[in-house]
């Protein structure tokens, strides 16, 4: 398939590494980006701008969102746009972190199309899109997608079938409660360290290899503590993310308190001017505090 056309929604912080590894396995790439000027680089470094979502989507055998917020996706997809516009037998694949149902929405709708639509949300940041190490979770049809398997090759590592339409989406709301809770422990661990009097970066060494180790301190942890809170994933995003578990966990009827203190102190974050900071930034409560 490394001939074939994708067309690319989305040129943000994710979307731009992603590109580049889609690009650099040999695939084409057309771009749309809401803001021209976050394409700017992509485009000179050979991929094609298109000027709408419904353009980018004409003449690719894939399409690729990686958007916002559920509203975004819903337009890029519904607007007279992908769905529209994809030639028959296209592949759709939503890559943003959305709702599970709207997931199964756009499946349905594709399906009706003779397109292949799969929900394929990513977790490893903007380090992970940079270097193509992305966990990739999938729903939708298993053929599909084994399909695709070698554009998703190009852009992660860990790339794992979950089953039908929305499970992708279903996986990603269970590694954002990991990660809510977890942020948490990491900040104040940190904090605790410092107020301590100890040496951070010892205390990193003895903890990170231990049972407290995760991603999270590895990363973001190093992050904190250089005040580096610069957006690998926004915090604003992260809201995002927790409203739609903590949505989907009551029509469940699942009681998650501790996504909802997390929700409750970014929200605090954002309030105070964070939103557009990585989730780092959840340090800076302690530091303030």
């Amino acid at each position: 398939m490394a001939e074939k056309v994708i067309g690319f929604i989305g040129t943000g912080v994710m979307g731009r590494g992603m590109i580049r590894n889609l690009m650099k396995a040999g695939y084409k790439l057309q771009v749309y980006n809401r803001t021209k000027s976050k394409a700017d680089e992509l485009v000179a470094e050979g991929a094609a701008w298109k000027e709408t979502p419904a353009a980018a989507a004409e003449g690719a055998h894939v399409i690729i969102t990686m958007v916002g917020y559920p509203k975004d996706v819903e337009s890029v997809y519904f607007d007279n746009g992908i769905l529209d516009h994809a030639p028959k037998d296209a592949y759709l694949v939503d890559m943003t972190t959305s709702s599970p149902q709207l997931a199964e929405k756009i499946s349905a709708a594709a399906e009706e199309k003779g397109l292949h639509a799969l929900d394929a949300p990513v977790s490893g940041g903007d380090t992970g899109a940079e270097n193509g190490t992305l966990s990739i979770m999938i729903g939708g049809k298993k053929e599909d997608a084994e399909a695709l398997a070698p554009v998703f090759q190009a852009m992660g590592q860990k790339i794992v079938y979950q089953g039908k339409a929305g499970s992708g989406q279903h996986t990603k709301m269970a590694n954002q409660i990991a990660i809510a809770s977890n942020m948490i422990g990491v900040a104040e661990a940190l904090a605790y360290a410092k107020h301590a009097g100890l040496d951070t970066d010892k205390v990193m060494e003895s903890i990170e290899t231990g049972a407290a180790g995760s991603w999270s301190l590895s990363n973001l942890g190093r992050r904190m503590l250089k005040g580096d809170f610069e957006p690998g994933f926004y915090i604003k995003h992260l809201i995002k993310d927790e409203r739609i578990a903590l949505e989907s966990a009551k029509t469940m009827g699942l009681e998650t308190p501790g996504l909802a203190l997390s929700k409750k102190i970014y929200e605090e974050l954002a309030d105070a001017g964070e939103e557009n900071s990585g989730t780092q930034a959840i340090y800076k409560k302690y530091q303030q505090d």
